[in-house]
């Protein structure tokens, strides 16, 4: 056995017997490496790619492009680290019932955090209630750039009646770090809530999440 091969192999025994609570982000990289450097030392691109984007959660968000241009990056080492955040947030989602009951502001935390894992663009979501407040479905209406996303109410009104929402609670994120709402947002949430209501569909929330924070405008009377 090389020296590599045995240092994989502690590696991966010191992960099963106390998974990555005290791993360095260094470690716990060389760790996902394995899977698609097959044979021999990773720990040099690993070192690259922290240096190269400044911390995990900077490599796992990087663009795949970017990911590319790095020496020793391939194809299927850029699929294996954007695999990783996209399958931890398909995994919570996935948790979701849809014989959930949404009312609370924590319910509709603990619905929507899963959607925004690991986004480095602004979200909107619509989640789809019946009459008691059962859900139905979660659908995403937009994604966008880093800092903004575009939202039509045409895509609102189609992602409610297609789910035969009774009830509909809004989300998006703040990637500025303030959860607060801007003047635009309560804007466009007084509107969509007028012609919802003209559906015969009502906008019981819109919440905004900001990493462990979230706001919601009904719990501080904007609805």
């Amino acid at each position: 056995m090389s020296i590599h091969e045995g240092h994989r192999r502690r590696v991966k025994q010191e992960f099963f017997r106390g998974g990555l609570e005290h791993f360095s982000d260094l470690r716990a990289l060389e760790l996902l490496l394995f899977y698609s450097r097959m044979q021999g030392d990773v720990n040099p691109l690993a070192h690259t790619l922290l240096d190269t984007f400044g911390s995990l959660a900077g490599v796992l968000d990087a663009d795949p492009d970017r990911l590319l241009e790095v020496p020793g990056i391939g194809e299927n080492t850029a699929i294996l680290l954007k695999l990783v955040p996209a399958m931890g947030s398909k995994y919570l989602s996935c948790r979701t019932s849809t014989d959930t009951m949404i009312s609370s502001p924590q319910e509709m935390r603990n619905l929507f955090t899963p959607y925004f894992f690991a986004s480095t663009n602004e979200r909107f979501y619509l989640a789809a209630l019946d009459g008691k407040h059962k859900l139905l479905g979660v659908r995403k209406i937009s994604e966008g750039i880093p800092t903004a996303t575009d939202v039509t109410t045409r895509q609102v009104v189609e992602a409610a009646l297609a789910l035969n929402a009774t009830v509909v609670i809004l989300a998006h994120n703040h990637l500025s770090g303030i959860a607060t709402p801007s003047d635009a947002d309560l804007q466009s949430t007084a509107y969509l809530q007028g012609f919802l209501a003209k559906m015969g569909i009502t906008l019981f929330d819109h919440v905004i999440l900001v990493d462990d924070d979230m706001v919601s405008l009904r719990e501080n009377h904007y609805l």
